[in-house]
């Protein structure tokens, strides 16, 4: 769709004539409140729609902004919802509007998305505030002549939803779901294929959950007790994770998550539930030589050095050097002096370290995947991957169990994870990699869902021995 020229001809020239002359939706007075967090929300979309990772691009927003800590909240709920919630909000333009969502002005889209999550799903915003803020936001960022647009669309939406009216709904259950939870079809048809219908309406709903805020104590330096008590002594509430034995879930997180106490001293890391499980697996010991194959941006190497008292030589193996400075500057903070990084392949790393054969008493390939299992997290993702991309993803997990396999000590264990709930990524991998490498037995798989009731991402685990 052409930016340039005026938004309002074509499309809405029409349409924009007959609100503007309407006397029923008189254009409302320019609130005086919370249109900054709005337009940083709006540019987030903007930049999402163009290729930006949601949480890439919420970061960057922000830091550029000087928001204070509710406008801050207002503008990631905003962001993260309304991009969560898009499949839904377009069925909404759709049934409103004459020119269908896909075919509208991104940046009037985008802004009436977000209109309309806040009359929706933002119950403390008074509606008059979300129509009102909605129209001057469209004036301030050069869409003036589509204002009175923004207030049509909004003032309808409104009407129908205080009537009580809703989406229709399609016949196909599949669909429905999708259409509900704001979810691809080709997905939720296949959560229907592994979990039946009340399993996939269960993950469905996990998809759209607000993910907690977790923390990972870092033993060697505090204990959860101490960094309990400092959160409560700061106005923080924390409480223990389950199956997490240094975990700890910020109940009522707020600002910036670096000036809370110990981050400076390497008291503690933010890592999810469902990541804090995966290290353990490898029961790493003292004198270990562990190499973990993908390890930017480091949470899981940290973690297992952690475990061992930093007593062991971790080798973090990534092929983007960028973000292995993240793994070095995190261990740094964290105290941990036995990890050392290698930008690498590691498909390629029996070429380039013929020595390392048969050396490693633990492995960790925390694979590329899909990353179905924390949509919840990454509201993005249901929108970025495709049935397609996921196939080309098989080949290089594929790629990476064989070539990291040869590296690994006789009587050695390798964990094998990802944070999807897909099959093909997953149990079928491990099901072609042992057939096809017979020295391999199958310790243990463990599958985890968006939807259990220990909370967490999704993720995938197997854990492998090699023979003597």
């Amino acid at each position: 769709m052409r930016r340039g020229g005026s938004l309002c001809s074509g499309f809405y020239g029409d349409r924009a004539l007959a609100l503007e002359t309407d006397a029923t939706l008189p254009l409302p007075t320019p609130p005086t409140h919370g249109l900054p967090a709005r337009r940083l929300a709006w540019e987030v979309l903007l930049a999402v729609a163009a290729g930006a990772y949601a949480d890439v691009a919420l970061e960057r927003a922000l830091r550029d902004q000087s928001l204070t800590g509710p406008d801050r909240s207002l503008a990631t709920e905003l962001a993260y919802g309304s991009i969560r919630r898009r499949r839904w909000l377009d069925a909404w333009l759709d049934r409103l509007g004459r020119v269908p969502a896909h075919k509208q002005p991104p940046k009037l889209r985008w802004l009436l998305h977000l209109g309309l999550y806040q009359l929706f799903w933002m119950e403390r915003i008074p509606p008059s505030a979300a129509v009102n803020t909605s129209v001057e936001l469209a004036k301030s960022v050069g869409l003036t002549k589509l204002a009175p647009v923004v207030n049509g669309v909004l003032r309808a939406a409104l009407r129908a939803h205080q009537a009580g009216e809703t989406l229709p709904m399609p016949d196909d259950l599949g669909e429905r779901l999708a259409l509900q939870h704001s979810l691809p079809d080709w997905f939720t048809t296949l959560l229907l294929q592994w979990r039946g219908e009340a399993g996939a309406e269960a993950v469905a709903t996990a998809c759209n959950r607000l993910p907690g805020l977790d923390l990972r104590v870092n033993r060697l330096r505090a204990t959860t007790q101490h960094v309990a008590e400092a959160f409560a002594d700061a106005g923080l509430s924390t409480q223990p994770i389950p199956d997490c034995p240094d975990g700890l879930e910020v109940l009522n997180h707020r600002g910036d998550l670096r000036s809370w106490p110990g981050y400076d001293q390497g008291h503690w890391s933010v890592q999810d539930r469902s990541a804090q499980w995966v290290a353990p697996l490898l029961n790493p010991l003292p004198g270990h030589r562990i190499l973990d194959a993908c390890a930017a941006p480091g949470g899981k190497a940290t973690h297992l050095a952690e475990l061992i008292g930093d007593q062991a030589e971790i080798w973090a193996v990534d092929r983007s050097a960028g973000r292995l400075q993240r793994v070095a500057a995190n261990a740094a903070r964290l105290g941990i002096a036995g990890l050392q990084a290698l930008a690498a392949d590691a498909t390629e790393l029996c070429q380039m370290r013929p020595e390392w054969q048969g050396c490693f008493q633990r492995i960790l390939i925390d694979a590329p995947c899909s990353g179905l299992g924390t949509l919840a997290r990454h509201p993005d993702a249901r929108w970025r991957m495709t049935p397609a991309a996921i196939q080309q993803l098989l080949p290089l997990q594929q790629e990476l169990l064989k070539g990291v396999l040869p590296l690994l000590a006789p009587a050695g264990q390798l964990v094998y994870a990802t944070c999807t709930i897909h099959p093909a990524e997953n149990s079928q991998q491990i099901e072609h990699l042992v057939t096809a490498c017979p020295e391999l037995q199958v310790l243990s798989q463990h599958q985890r869902w968006p939807d259990d009731a220990n909370g967490g991402d999704g993720f995938y685990a197997a854990v492998l021995e090699r023979c003597r």
